[in-house]
């Protein structure tokens, strides 16, 4: 049985800052009024998850560098200035409000975890708008909706008995969710507070998400093998070899040589390889066609 994780006010603890409190599991507005921290927080301090330690709070409000791949600029922002940009490159502006409010928690959780745990590949950043290394970023999207979402959910994050957790999150998961050892290729150990699930997805989801097809040349696998860290010179053969609970492949066997599932799924392009959920490779003389399920890690 995995633990629970759950969901808290993650606040400073200074005087003169506004809080957030939670009511039948329901987010409500944070009282406008100045009062101690504490008394809008309905967890034990214990279970409060800290801050980043070098961390800058501007009215309470964690402080950090993001660097915007789209226009080569590193930006300083509160989190909660960041946070519409994720939600509306993570999740479509005109969703249900209360998916949109979800994911803002999970967002906000997984920058500080980012933050806590991580270095951006980006000198000077905290964390980056680009998707490989962090989260979507879409500011062109972000409308009333989106903002509301935020501000609705403002300080709130995920807690495991008082640790951030890993807010990992994906579209589509194809039926059942994976381990990140499997999905991720992460080294640390699978959390124990996540286990492998069978998911009934909505049937809105395209039919390109639920199920796909996407064929690269040969050439472009070769590439992607070597930013892989496998120096693959000719293809002759590739299968699938580990996988995981979900069916998701662990590695690929290319000429018999172990390739990290995931990584090769980033390095050839994660929007045509939509999961590493595949059922079938077909190679031809000049190519190669997955057939999957599923859109993202899960």
């Amino acid at each position: 049985m995995t633990r629970c994780l759950s969901i808290i006010c993650m606040i400073a603890l200074l005087s003169g800052l506004s809080g957030c409190t939670r009511t039948a599991g329901t987010v409500v507005n944070p009282p406008q009024q100045d009062r101690a921290a504490d008394e809008y927080i309905d967890s034990d301090p214990e279970d409060r998850p800290e801050l980043p330690g070098d961390i800058v709070l501007v009215q309470g409000i964690p402080q950090i560098n993001v660097y915007d791949v789209a226009s080569d600029n590193l930006r300083s922002m509160d989190v909660e200035e960041y946070l519409p940009g994720v939600l509306a490159g993570e999740m479509k502006n005109d969703w249900p409000m209360e998916a949109l409010k979800a994911q803002a928690i999970l967002a906000r959780t997984f920058v500080l975890k980012f933050i806590s745990t991580k270095e951006s590949r980006y000198e000077g950043a905290d964390i980056s708008t680009d998707v490989a290394e962090a989260q979507a970023y879409n500011a062109d999207a972000v409308n009333e909706r989106i903002r509301q979402a935020v501000a609705e959910t403002r300080g709130l994050v995920l807690s495991d008995d008082g640790e951030l957790p890993h807010a990992w999150f994906h579209a589509h998961s194809g039926g059942m969710t994976e381990l990140p050892s499997i999905a991720l290729d992460y080294k640390e150990g699978d959390p124990e507070y996540l286990e492998p699930v069978r998911v009934a997805e909505s049937d809105k989801a395209p039919e390109n998400v639920r199920n796909w097809t996407a064929t690269f040349t040969k050439e472009q696998l070769q590439q992607a093998c070597r930013e892989a860290g496998a120096d693959i010179r000719r293809i002759t053969s590739i299968e699938i070899g580990k996988r995981g609970e979900s069916g998701r492949a662990k590695e690929w066997l290319i000429n018999g040589i172990p390739v990290s599932a995931p990584t090769l799924r980033l390095k050839l392009d994660a929007s045509k390889l939509r999961s590493t959920k595949v059922s079938d490779i077909r190679m031809e003389a000049d190519s190669v066609t997955f057939t999957g399920s599923g859109f993202g890690h899960g």
